[in-house]
C-alpha cells in the first residue's frame, strides 16, 4: 500500500478520535460554575481577562493579596483548570495567592488561535507580572510540560518581576523534542480539530526551533531553580534533568527525582510541588 494511504489513514484516524473528545478537551469553566462548585469554600477563585498581543488573556486568582505570588503555566494543551487543585489546598492558600493563567490559545485566551513564539506567550503574561510583584515580592513561577521553557524564557526576558521558578517535567532541551512526524500533515486538517488540539499541535511543531533560539540565554537566569521530575516519563524525557544542570550555570538548581513517576506530576504528586513553592517563599 502506498505510503500517502497509511498517512491519510492516520491522519483520519488522529481527526476522529480529538473530534469525538473535542467536549473533553476545551477544559474550560465559566464563571457561573465555578461559582456553583466554590460555594461554600473558604477560598473562593475568581476569572480575569485582559487584553494584550491584540489577544484576551484569561486568568484565575484566589488567595490573600498580602501573601506571596505563585503563578502556574500550563503545558500543550491545557488551560488554568490544570493547577485547580492547588486552588483547593488550604495548607498552600494560607501561605501563598495562587494565580493560573490560559496560555494563548487555551482555555479563555483566545482558544484555538495558537501562539507558537515562546517570546510573545511571554510578553502576553507580562501584565501578570506587572500586576501582581510588588517592590519587596516577586513572582514564584511553576511551569509544567510546555509550561518549563516558558518560564524560563519569562526570566529571561523579565528577570526583575521573578523570585524562582519551580520546573515540573519540563520539556526544555532542543535535542530531546520528538520528532512527532504526524503533527505537519495535520496542520492540513487542522480545521477539523477541537481549538486546543489544533493550538498545541500548532506550537509544538515549531517547540524545537523556540528552545533552540534560547540556548544562549540561560546563563541570565539568576534566579534559585527546583526541576521536579518523573523517572518514568514517556512524554518528557527525564534527560531533560541534565540540560538543566548544564545550562543553568548562575543559579542553584535543586533535582527532585520521583520514582515510578510518570508525566502527570501536578495531578499525580502535588505535594511536591508546594513543597518547593514552600521552599521558594521561605528563600
Amino acid at each position: 500500500m502506498p505510503k500517502f494511504i497509511y498517512l491519510s489513514i492516520a491522519i483520519l484516524a488522529f481527526t476522529l478520535l480529538f473530534v469525538g473528545i473535542s467536549a473533553c478537551l476545551r477544559m474550560r469553566k465559566t464563571d457561573k460554575s465555578l461559582n456553583k462548585e466554590y460555594k461554600n469554600a473558604v477560598y473562593k477563585p475568581s476569572q480575569h481577562q485582559y487584553i494584550v498581543c491584540n489577544r484576551t488573556m484569561n486568568y484565575a486568582e484566589v488567595g490573600h493579596d498580602s501573601l506571596p505570588v505563585v503563578l502556574f503555566i500550563h503545558g500543550s494543551p491545557g488551560s488554568w483548570e490544570s493547577f485547580e487543585g492547588f486552588f483547593k489546598d488550604s495548607l498552600l492558600l494560607s501561605k501563598a495567592k495562587v494565580i493560573s493563567v490560559d496560555r494563548p490559545g487555551f482555555g479563555y485566551s483566545t482558544y484555538g488561535k495558537a501562539e507558537p513564539s515562546l517570546e510573545i506567550q511571554a510578553a502576553c503574561i507580562l501584565p501578570l507580572l506587572e500586576k501582581y510583584a510588588r517592590t519587596n515580592q516577586r513572582i514564584i513561577l511553576v511551569g509544567h510540560s510546555l509550561g518549563g521553557p516558558l518560564i524560563a524564557r519569562i526570566a529571561m526576558d523579565y528577570p526583575k518581576h521573578i523570585k524562582a521558578l519551580i520546573f515540573v517535567a519540563a520539556s526544555v532541551d532542543p535535542e530531546l523534542e520528538p520528532h512527532g512526524w504526524y503533527r505537519k500533515p495535520m496542520k492540513f486538517v487542522d480545521f477539523l480539530l477541537p481549538g486546543s488540539i489544533r493550538s498545541s499541535n500548532r506550537e509544538i511543531i515549531s517547540l524545537k526551533s523556540e528552545l533552540q533560539r534560547m540556548l544562549p540565554l540561560w546563563h541570565s537566569i539568576l534566579q534559585p531553580c527546583v526541576v521536579i521530575q518523573g523517572d518514568k516519563d514517556n512524554l518528557v524525557s527525564p534527560n531533560n534533568v541534565q540540560f538543566l544542570q548544564k545550562h543553568l550555570v548562575n543559579t542553584s538548581l535543586e533535582v527532585v527525582m520521583i520514582k515510578d513517576m510518570n508525566h502527570f506530576i501536578p495531578w499525580k504528586a502535588p505535594q511536591k510541588i508546594r513543597d518547593a513553592i514552600f521552599k521558594m517563599i521561605d528563600k
